[in-house]
């Protein structure tokens, strides 16, 4: 049922973490494959109905650095589904006008799949609606570990005084420069810990956690979360 979100606040940004595919799988008596498949269609469908409730920034979190420790047949298939993926969202960004983003360490994938991420950023870079933003290969503590390095090489290059380093130039050197830190995080299938995700980015964030496991994630699922979200009580410094 669609809720009433007239006279809400709607999150600038909303971050992700897609929780629950292997379990929804194994509940059905189907691989995981399949899970991860379906949880594919579901970022499309979250995809389109944020961007039409005005969202101006969807994270989401596709594949983090603790993944590649998975069996290899799984690796394996989340890059097969990757790949097919990709074409898939150059379409439906095509269709509702979203520039796509991608943070991590993309070094590590295949060459053709560091290509697919380049075409999409690139053939979406003219997009005006919502930007999706696809964390890949991404850990928090991966990006601030490579984000200090590259802040520590400026200061001994003598580009970058250490004496002017503040919060802004550190979130400068993120992976998420230039974007406003989440307001909201939904995570699915009812787990309670932020498994290395945003850490610098969500030191304000809301959270917001449903039993919902991620392949049935929904429309109303999203409203439900953003109705939460509005019944914060959300101070900053004593401004709310």
């Amino acid at each position: 049922m669609k809720q009433n979100l007239e006279g809400m606040v709607i999150p600038r940004h909303v971050a992700l973490i897609l929780d629950g595919n292997g379990r929804w799988a194994k509940k059905r008596g189907l691989p995981r494959t399949m899970g991860h498949k379906e949880g594919c269609a579901a970022v499309e469908r979250t995809v389109e109905d944020a961007a039409r409730l005005g969202i101006e920034y969807l994270t989401v979190y596709g594949f983090s650095t603790e993944n590649w420790n998975r069996s290899a047949d799984e690796v394996g298939a989340l890059m097969q589904l990757f790949r097919f993926y990709m074409v898939r969202l150059l379409k439906v960004a095509s269709a509702n006008n979203v520039r796509v983003r991608m943070i991590g360490d993309r070094t590590r994938f295949d060459q053709d799949i560091i290509d697919g991420i380049n075409r999409l950023e690139r053939e979406t870079a003219g997009n005006t609606g919502l930007t999706f933003v696809i964390a890949v290969n991404y850990g928090g503590r991966d990006e601030i570990t490579r984000a200090v390095r590259k802040l520590a090489a400026d200061c001994l290059s003598g580009s970058l005084s250490p004496e002017t380093v503040n919060e802004q130039t550190v979130a400068s050197y993120l992976d998420t420069a230039g974007m406003p830190d989440p307001d909201l995080l939904i995570r699915t299938s009812g787990e309670l810990r932020l498994s290395n995700y945003l850490l610098w980015q969500m030191a304000y964030t809301e959270f917001y956690v449903t039993d919902c496991l991620w392949p049935d994630f929904s429309r109303e699922e999203l409203e439900r979360a953003i109705i939460a979200y509005n019944s914060r009580d959300r101070r900053f410094g004593g401004v709310k």
